[in-house]
């Protein structure tokens, strides 16, 4: 039968097992990962079966690194995921935490858009870190995705958005995050959008300032290709600030919501 070790194609026999496996092919692999699962015990293998064994503490080749970053995925994701083309629009809190989780995830290409630099007060709830201060922060921001997943197809550019340029920075994208900070802003974009792409979808946020519950935070499907995730709500105003709790919980919402979307699978 065939199976997939650490993605390459592998005929084994038929009733051979996990451990029989690595004994064969990677004595002194010490992580062993099956279809997408963690196991410290033994276990029968069958036809198509994902296997990942990892010896830890060794640093694998290029050729292997992306197979083994993804190997506690779901069976048949990565595939779906790397064909993916997403647009992120701001990278502050929101737009920041989103590109690090699609990145992560192994979004193929990812078109990332912001004129701002980082500064100090980003640092409360933006992934930038100290030594990036007063770089632009699709630069930055680049340099941190690279060490996570050099395996992504990153395109940075650095321009303020208007409805006039924001259907060309993102032509090649099939599905656009919002992650703008004014109210105004946001209004442009999802006008603008909609009009231009109206077959592309579109994720959006609103109501992730302070620190009220958790769970308030959702995700819904507006309409046809227009997500919204947040309380709907809570607005950064005086008194009311953007921490990174609840800033995170809002972006990986977005995340989580491409993800779906990218699956073919229901926003609801």
């Amino acid at each position: 039968m065939d199976i997939y070790l650490n993605e390459i194609r592998l005929q084994v026999p038929e009733g051979t097992r996990l451990f029989a496996l690595r004994d064969t092919h990677r004595p002194k692999a010490d992580i062993l990962i099956l279809n997408g699962h963690l196991l410290t015990t033994d276990h029968d293998l069958e036809a198509n079966d994902r296997v990942v064994l990892i010896e830890r503490g060794v640093q694998p080749d290029a050729e292997e690194l992306e197979a083994l970053m993804m190997a506690r995925h779901t069976p048949g994701v990565h595939e779906r995921v790397k064909a993916g083309r997403v647009g992120i629009a701001g990278v502050g809190g929101l737009g920041s935490s989103i590109a690090i989780a699609l990145a992560r995830t192994g979004v193929g290409r990812l078109v990332i858009a912001d004129y701002d630099v980082v500064e100090p007060s980003n640092l409360n709830r933006q992934q930038y870190f100290i030594d990036q201060l007063g770089k632009p922060k699709v630069e930055a921001l680049a340099e941190t995705i690279k060490r996570i997943n050099p395996h992504v197809d990153l395109v940075c550019r650095q321009l303020k958005l208007t409805a006039e340029n924001l259907a060309a920075t993102f032509v090649e994208v099939d599905i656009l995050v919002e992650a703008l900070d004014a109210a105004e802003q946001k209004t442009m974009l999802v006008n603008t959008w909609l009009r231009k792409y109206p077959d592309r979808a579109l994720v959006t946020a609103s109501g992730v300032a302070g620190f009220a519950a958790s769970n308030s935070i959702k995700t819904r499907q507006i309409r046809d290709n227009l997500i919204l995730c947040g309380d709907g709500v809570t607005a950064a105003e005086p008194g009311c600030g953007l921490m990174a709790p609840r800033v995170g919980i809002a972006a990986h919402h977005q995340a989580n919501a491409v993800l779906r979307l990218l699956l073919n699978e229901e926003i609801d």
